[in-house]
């Protein structure tokens, strides 16, 4: 067991999700509560490179954060201090690892333990801190719902909201113009939010990245709405949907400091196809940052409060180097290594798999 004065950070990174405040709010109150004091670092690590950028967190300053999506704290997807994009004296941006600096202003402050709030890339920035003698404690985050080590992960229950909402809302103005609407919804390589978002929100279909997609099959299902007397059609894509024997759709990349491709496209090329096809005016919305904003429902405040004070305990408990993961019907430590880099996709004999076929959906295929 931990004893005596502890001194926690805690920073989020990557993309941002409903219920970061709440993980916040919990990790500062469950720490004061124990006589601890809480530190948050602005952007990331930025507040390790930049010590004006370190806020000290009380109970005051954090009251009524709960319920604000986004992070007080900020994020950023571009703050890896591993591969740092800086500004050299001509202006070129060179990347550079500046990692040790980190580690070096994390000791001089006094810090006893960092909690990493964040996703598969930032667990995995986290883990060669760890490795780097920072101790951590990392708390999942990302509405995509694909890291494998946790049941789920807090925000996905918003996200999926969000855009059922959305769905709900174009049934009406499709209805009413005879045409189809095709949804982008995000994911990135997995499908949790558009099979739940679709299903729920009643789609003719729903083409996620685990079931390569016939063009076709989709628009033979729109026609088979003409059929009944449906003069419209709802299809629900994920921004990492692949079409049969082709590639994965996506913006590029080439942001500095982002490795991975910016994923998005696939609705517009699926309404087009859909378009030639039936010969239906076809429009495609992309439902984007939309799904990260707002309000986190009341499963996802929750859930979020629950990885805040687990948190705390598992400091209070000695353990170090560890992912807070949900298990029903608690929160178990888990060891970083053990949670980064394994995607949690839809299994495709899943009940809401099996729940869409027989509901009538088109999954593609």
């Amino acid at each position: 067991m931990t004893r005596g004065r502890i001194k926690i950070a805690v920073n989020t990174g990557g993309g941002d999700a409903p219920g970061l405040n709440a993980v916040i709010y919990a990790v500062t109150l469950a720490a004061d509560l124990r006589g601890w004091d809480v530190y948050g670092l602005r952007m990331g690590y930025l507040g390790l490179l930049d010590t004006d950028e370190i806020v000290h967190l009380t109970p005051d300053k954090v009251q009524g954060i709960v319920a604000l999506g986004g992070t007080i704290l900020g994020t950023t997807n571009k703050g890896n201090p591993f591969e740092m994009p800086v500004r050299n004296a001509v202006g070129d941006v060179e990347v550079r690892d500046v990692s040790d600096r980190v580690v070096e202003n994390f000791k001089r402050l006094g810090l006893d333990v960092l909690v990493a709030i964040g996703g598969d890339g930032s667990l995995a920035i986290a883990h060669k801190f760890s490795q780097k003698g920072m101790p951590v404690v990392c708390v999942p985050k990302t509405i995509d719902n694909d890291l494998a080590a946790t049941v789920i992960t807090f925000g996905f229950d918003t996200a999926v909201s969000t855009a059922t909402d959305a769905i709900d809302k174009l049934h009406s103005t499709a209805s009413a113009h005879e045409r189809v609407l095709v949804v982008e919804v995000m994911g990135r390589y997995a499908g949790w939010i558009a099979l739940n978002a679709g299903v729920s929100g009643s789609a003719d279909a729903i083409l996620i990245p685990e079931i390569p997609f016939d063009i076709d099959a989709v628009s033979r299902r729109i026609g088979d709405n003409e059929l009944r007397g449906k003069h419209y059609g709802i299809v629900v894509v994920a921004e990492g949907a692949v079409p049969k024997g082709g590639g994965r759709i996506h913006k590029g990349g080439g942001e500095e400091g982002r490795q991975e491709v910016v994923l998005g496209g696939v609705g517009e090329y699926v309404a087009k196809a859909i378009a030639e096809r039936t010969g239906k005016d076809t429009r495609a919305i992309v439902l984007g940052h939309l799904q990260r904003g707002g309000s986190p429902t009341t499963f996802d405040r929750l859930l979020a409060l629950r990885f805040g004070a687990a948190a705390v305990r598992m400091i209070a408990e000695g353990k170090r180097n560890v992912m807070v993961a949900h298990r029903p019907p608690g929160m178990v430590a888990v060891p970083i290594e053990d949670a980064i880099g394994k995607m949690k996709c839809v299994p495709l004999d899943s009940d809401s798999i099996l729940t869409a076929r027989e509901t009538g959906v088109c999954l593609g295929d």
